[in-house]
């Protein structure tokens, strides 16, 4: 299958521990992809694509998925709003928490998606990530087979996506030139 990603943006926030969960669980991998080496460097996640194809040069650089590493604070239920009277000496009940990492997949395809070579099929990966995802937004437009294709997953849940092609350049620069997201269609 060819493919390639024309425009793609991703706020894509998980748990450290589902995306590593999900590659400990050997996934369905793209035919062009191997394997996918997980690889941390202080507070940055890297998942580089390994080629299934051995006529590709080992020392062609293949695609990988970028991801900032960051701590937050996961409260077991909602702590209470700062405010309000406070009587005497009363003691505050401390709210159970922990801090949890959480690989952020932010930003668009030159800052999350590096690299061509396997880059369509690396792009499918992220997208079985964000299917995992609770929180953030991948959105795309990717080719496949001479087809133009429209990707929206939401908080994990696929949702409906459209392209429109508009053939007048005058229309195109008002718009800003390129592809827009706007009304759950992107514009042309």
């Amino acid at each position: 299958m060819s493919g390639r990603v024309y425009r793609l943006h991703s706020t894509l926030e998980l748990p450290l521990e589902d995306v590593e969960e999900y590659f400990d669980n050997s996934p369905d991998l793209p035919p062009e992809i191997e394997n996918v080496e997980v690889t941390r460097r202080n507070n940055t996640l890297i998942l580089k694509a390994v080629a299934a194809d051995d006529n590709l040069s080992k020392y062609t650089p293949t695609a990988q998925l970028k991801a900032s590493v960051t701590e937050n604070r996961v409260y077991e239920e909602e702590p209470p709003r700062a405010g309000g009277p406070r009587w005497g000496d009363e003691e505050e009940e401390e709210i159970p928490s922990e801090l949890v990492e959480f690989a952020c997949f932010k930003g668009d395809r030159e800052t999350v998606l590096q690299n061509t070579a396997l880059q369509y099929p690396m792009f499918l990966v992220l997208r079985e990530i964000a299917l995992i995802a609770e929180k953030g937004t991948l959105t795309a437009i990717t080719e496949t087979d001479g087809d133009l294709d429209a990707t929206r997953i939401v908080e994990g849940e696929k949702r409906p996506a459209s392209i429109e092609v508009v053939e007048n350049p005058s229309q195109n620069s008002q718009n800003g030139g390129g592809v827009n997201w706007r009304d759950n269609k992107f514009i042309s």
